[in-house]
């Protein structure tokens, strides 16, 4: 009789494991013959099977329970359509102007020539002397500062390139300013009766006798309109249309010099291509200003269909006056503003620095993430701080316009890095042209799992990240993508200027709870699948931990932000501006798209992790010394289960969990409680279900009634003690 039932447990035991993994039967046949001489029961087949899938990930044929294959097409596409569009650029522009400056004459070019020529001969002969590479890095940017505008631009988007220049010249490019002196006011203010067309007593009831604020491709003035409406007057630089023209046509002549000199990992005219056609867009003024008011109507106060209050997540735009703008001259509201520098003023006017932070990171954060149009230079100079407690931005020449897949793709990046998935990062940068097709992906992943290492000593800095990718990715012949170069640029330019009003600000880590909002709110299939990876390992084992957080957060955030009452926090709030809650149907619509997919043929390796992982979180709670405590209020130190025990961190983590679960299910029950409806009815679920009692059965059945002896004779013991110490109190 013994042995009837033996053979009708393995066979059960057999019949719940096919059921879980039906599309991984062949590969997992070797289980079956092996599940008879198994002495713990269904729990052992299944650790079996999890390792089994486990080592799969080390197999060249190992697919992804997400079922991706990346493939680097679109972003071939888009380079392509990009450098197309660069040169047309170029070539439209320079023709134009080459043909005008031909009439000014032929000497003009050579001189200029002669110029770069010059400072070309010194840096050749230097070559020659100085190996050192830091010297050699000082003198290429003090030579960039010598050759004017063109060349001061074009560092300051190289330092930005570390796939171009080695990194200690991005580094010493980085201290590029816009170090070139004001032209006189005479030239300005002829400059702007010029473009508008009338003498500027007729324009301006008064201007400034000198520029408030000055670069290299032009200056800004404060005036007065005769309406009394204070304005900011932005002249453009005298010829330096012409100017940048005739510098990029001579650099086609001169880069290869330039590349040699800074030992160049990429062609340097390709990547100067791109950055021409923003210099160009940047002297455009009609398009800066038609910027703004996309800018504007955007991210601006135009954009909130709400009463505007203190509270409100938005930020300032100067308003543009159409009639007095031209290609040359720019006129817009003057808003009057605390530098994010000048610490006192912002001390003075009981600024909050957090919330400050708060706007431009949840602003940066839209506008790359979710809306794509950006502002790409955010440093200090182009933001200033209002007495109402907003963040006005400034220069709108230099915009990018980021595609919905690279979106995506950042986000993925970003949740790749997080989890340490050195595969999923490998994919991704392939997937979005930062290493060619044909690279040995595993050879990349490889190199960026030792370069994680433990986890220990990674740096939350957005700088350091980008240096400790870069360092592996060089040896793969890597490039940034033209729309990821600017986006780097933003986010470097973010960070420095957060770290003005906090030091210890991090921009990866800042970013986290949007990114998680974005998941949990977009119900697009890409980013349910980036949700997944989230939560979901490649080879289907669930992220406890990860899980964990991600639910306390919810609980949290949400608690402290009711439904409907974001709007209302206070400055004094965690949350001041309400864009670090959840939306809980959003929440619970993630949650079942989850649970559909593990309930799915493709969660069938999920399933297996699942049961694995149940059953000792079950079995950690009948242990001996965790039994004990649930009996034992004031457990003796000597009986305590040691709090570093695996099963101990198990029992807690159940426990957190289901408290963080049910306080988000207070929260919204009606929604939950319509979900749990859905799944219920489902015959998946009901599959699952008697999958999961079968595996407790057979693993608990010998055990249970060792334990609850064990149990008992405990309990008995100490109502006993409690009962005999209570008679003397009596």
């Amino acid at each position: 009789m013994r042995n009837v039932i033996g053979i009708l447990k393995r066979h059960r035991r057999i019949t719940v494991l096919s059921r879980i993994s039906r599309h991984e039967s062949s590969a997992l046949a070797p289980l079956g013959s092996s599940s008879s001489v198994l002495a713990d029961g269904g729990i052992m087949e299944i650790n079996n099977q999890a390792c089994f899938l486990q080592q799969r990930l080390f197999s060249t044929t190992f697919t992804s329970v997400h079922v991706e294959k990346p493939s680097g097409k679109y972003a071939k596409l888009r380079k392509e359509s990009l450098e197309s569009e660069f040169g047309q650029a170029l070539g439209t522009y320079s023709s134009s102007k080459a043909s005008h400056m031909y009439r000014f004459g032929p000497f003009l070019a050579i001189y200029r020539a002669a110029i770069i020529s010059y400072h070309l001969l010194k840096l050749t002969t230097w070559q020659l002397f100085v190996k050192d590479m830091r010297e050699r890095a000082i003198m290429f940017r003090e030579t960039l500062v010598s050759l004017g505008p063109f060349y001061i631009k074009l560092g300051q988007a190289l330092s930005t390139r570390p796939d171009v220049l080695p990194t200690i010249y991005c580094q010493e490019l980085a201290k590029l300013q816009d170090q070139i002196p004001p032209f006189p006011t005479k030239v300005a203010i002829r400059s702007i009766e010029s473009q508008l067309g009338r003498p500027i007593s007729q324009i301006f009831a008064d201007i400034s006798p000198e520029p408030v604020a000055s670069a290299s491709l032009g200056q800004v003035y404060k005036a007065h309109l005769h309406s009394g409406e204070l304005v900011a007057v932005k002249v453009q630089r005298p010829g330096i249309s012409h100017s940048l023209t005739l510098d990029a046509l001579l650099f086609n002549m001169i880069g290869g010099q330039l590349k040699r000199f800074a030992k160049a990992r990429k062609d340097l005219l390709v990547a100067v291509n791109e950055m021409v056609r923003h210099m160009f867009d940047e002297v455009d003024y009609i398009l800066e200003a038609k910027n703004a008011e996309r800018f504007a109507t955007l991210y601006g106060c135009e954009a909130s269909t709400t009463v505007v209050d203190e509270n409100e997540n938005y930020v300032k735009v100067p308003k543009i006056y159409w009639d007095l703008t031209r290609k040359a001259v720019l006129t817009m509201e003057w808003i009057d503003g605390i530098k994010l520098t000048n610490e006192a003023r912002l001390s003075e006017a009981c600024l909050d620095r957090r919330k400050l932070i708060d706007q431009g990171l949840y602003c940066s954060l839209r506008q790359l993430l979710e809306v794509g149009f950006f502002h790409a230079d955010p440093h200090p100079g182009n933001l200033v701080a209002t007495d109402s407690g907003h963040l006005a931005y400034f220069d709108f020449g230099m915009m990018g316009d980021i595609p919905r897949p690279y979106r995506v793709g950042l986000i993925q990046v970003l949740v790749h890095f997080v989890n340490r998935d050195s595969l999923g990062l490998a994919n991704d940068f392939l997937s979005l042209g930062f290493i060619p097709e044909g690279v040995d992906i595993r050879a990349v992943s490889d190199a960026l799992r030792i370069s994680f290492g433990d986890g220990s000593r990674q740096s939350r800095d957005f700088e350091a990240i980008m240096n400790q990718l870069y360092d592996v990715m060089y040896d793969f012949n890597f490039s940034l993508p033209p729309d990821y170069a600017l986006v780097i640029r933003a986010l470097g330019s973010l960070e420095g200027t957060a770290k003005v009003l906090d030091p210890n600000f991090k921009v990866v880590e800042s970013a986290y709870p949007f990114v998680i909002g974005r998941l949990l709110a977009d119900p697009n299939p890409d980013m349910r699948k980036i949700l997944r990876q989230l939560l979901i390992s490649n080879d289907g084992s669930i992220r406890w931990n990860r899980l964990e957080r991600l639910i306390a957060a919810i609980s949290q955030e949400s608690a402290s932000e009711p439904i409907g009452q974001a709007a209302n926090s206070k400055g004094d709030s965690p949350n001041p501006l309400g864009w670090k809650s959840f939306d809980m149907r959003a929440v619970v619509s993630a949650t079942e798209d989850l649970l559909l997919f593990v309930l799915s043929q493709r969660g069938s390796r999920v399933r297996v992790f699942l049961l694995r992982d149940m059953v000792k979180a079950a079995d950690a709670f009948i242990q001996d010394e965790v039994a004990c405590h649930i009996f034992d209020d004031n457990p003796h130190p000597e009986l305590q289960q040691p709090s570093g025990s695996e099963e101990h961190k198990m029992v807690t983590r159940v426990a957190n969990g289901f408290r963080y679960l049910s306080r988000a299910m207070k929260m919204a029950p009606e929604v939950w409680t319509a979900m749990l409806i859905r799944m219920a009815v489902k015959p998946e679920f009901h599959q699952f279900s008697v999958d999961v009692v079968s595996a407790f059965v057979m693993h608990f059945s010998s055990r249970v009634p060792e334990t609850y002896i064990i149990c008992m004779s405990r309990l008995l013991h100490k109502l006993a003690g409690k009962y005999r110490y209570s008679d003397p109190v009596r």
